[in-house]
């Protein structure tokens, strides 16, 4: 898998439950995206990329950014823990879409204390690939 975390954090196993919500195995759900399975659709984008957040998955956050506002590195906050995803609202995105949004909410705790985190996300697609643009709306 091409994870790069802090030392320290337990790497997710295939069986394990897949942090993006699905009833699914870390395996056969986001694990596949993070080994280096495109997603299908801006949805699935969606939850790989939240997933890759909650398992500190750095290389595959940068590989699914687009090049134009891809940061140089992702900073994994300590003491914050990604803990649920809601989506909320799908608009375009699907196997024949070039373009999509998902609006979501993520919940987290940092340094034990609740949060959640609301955005509208933009996606594209790059050479063939559905990648993350931008946040069009964050709350």
């Amino acid at each position: 898998m091409s994870r790069t975390s802090r030392p320290g954090r337990p790497s997710p196993r295939a069986g394990d439950p897949c942090p993006c919500g699905l009833p699914a195995a870390y395996g056969e759900c986001c694990g596949r995206f993070h080994a280096g399975r495109a997603a299908p659709t801006a949805e699935a984008l969606m939850r790989s990329r939240f997933a890759a957040f909650a398992v500190e998955d750095e290389a595959y956050l940068l590989r699914t950014w687009h090049p134009t506002t891809r940061p140089a590195r992702v900073e994994f906050e300590r003491g914050m823990r990604w803990t649920a995803l809601e989506i909320e609202d799908v608009s375009e995105g699907s196997p024949l879409h070039t373009n999509g949004t998902v609006s979501f909410r993520a919940r987290y705790t940092y340094r034990g204390k609740p949060g959640e985190l609301r955005e509208r996300s933009r996606f594209t697609r790059h050479e063939g690939a559905w990648v993350y643009l931008d946040a069009a709306d964050t709350t």
